[in-house]
């Protein structure tokens, strides 16, 4: 199914169903929607060159943006378009509907009427949205209301950060259905929250809500009540942060934390000199000497 461009509210406001054209009696709307903003928040044209802050909003409410194929499909292709951009800064993961769910997880009712061998594709196929998502060379946040368990937590944690209201609630519930986590969720949870917790969430297939995530860092904020905006507010003002400093020193420092945590100390320094090497020619970097130096704003090109 195609991806479609819909323009939102800067404060990223939940988008509004948008119905794709087709020859159906009943058409279905794209189970997934693209939208660009500029630094100040204000959307922007897919071909704009201003369209610094991606936003892909899962858009199945009806399933509670259970990972079925399309979606999961459209979400490869659109990571994969991501990690060629050279304009974003950062990907903002939300969903369209988040009074209903982040994500509930692989579409069991899907699942159920597919072969063994239609399974081990799909599988892999959600492996890969994984490892595309950890490895996009911008950052990128995740943003949990309602429910995030099984694939949808696994999705959240491909993510660098996490950020929650404060009934969101999450787990990886799989051992409840006689399986495991099988998109990186017995990975990426222990190196997140430590293997003895991740253990106890996934033997006893419980699920956590905001502040307990909070507590054990696997959302990095839980926003308050009062918080304007909600947490979608404070993802976007994550994103603006994010989105204004200098893009190749941000991806570098991305890339060095990546790298340096899969091995020791020693590699890890080394990636990071190597990382810290890129940034020192660039236009950026004196951009922003020049900048601190007139006490203004940096107005960083990526170059």
């Amino acid at each position: 199914m195609s991806l479609r461009l819909r323009q939102v509210h800067p404060s990223l406001l939940p988008a509004r169903r948008f119905m794709c054209s087709s020859t159906s009696p009943h058409p279905q709307p794209p189970p997934l929607l693209i939208t660009r903003h500029d630094l100040e928040g204000k959307p922007v044209a897919e071909s704009s060159n201003k369209g610094v802050i991606v936003t892909l909003a899962l858009n199945r409410p009806e399933a509670r943006n259970a990972l079925n194929k399309a979606l999961v499909t459209a979400l490869n292709n659109a990571v994969s378009s991501l990690a060629q951009d050279q304009i974003a800064r950062v990907l903002l993961l939300t969903s369209s509907a988040p009074t209903k769910a982040f994500c509930a997880g692989a579409d069991l009712k899907e699942r159920a009427n597919m072969s063994p061998s239609e399974v081990s594709s799909f599988v892999s196929s959600l492996r890969a949205l994984m490892d595309g998502v950890e490895n996009l060379p911008m950052p990128a946040l995740a943003v949990l209301e309602g429910g995030a368990y099984g694939g949808g937590l696994e999705l959240a944690l491909a993510c660098d950060m996490r950020v929650a209201g404060p009934k969101a609630e999450m787990g990886l519930t799989e051992t409840s259905l006689a399986i495991i986590p099988g998109a990186g969720g017995t990975q990426r949870l222990p190196r997140l929250i430590g293997a003895s917790r991740a253990k106890e969430m996934m033997f006893r297939a419980t699920r956590i809500g905001a502040s307990e995530a909070h507590r054990l860092g696997l959302v990095n904020a839980v926003a308050t009540e009062e918080e304007e905006g909600g947490v979608k507010g404070l993802a976007a003002r994550w994103c603006r942060e994010i989105a204004s400093n200098g893009p190749v020193a941000v991806r570098a420092a991305k890339q060095a934390v990546r790298e340096g945590m899969e091995g020791s100390l020693a590699p890890g320094l080394e990636i990071e000199r190597a990382c810290y090497a890129k940034v020192i020619p660039t236009e950026d970097r004196l951009e922003g000497l020049r900048a601190f130096r007139e006490k203004r704003k940096p107005m960083y090109a990526g170059k």
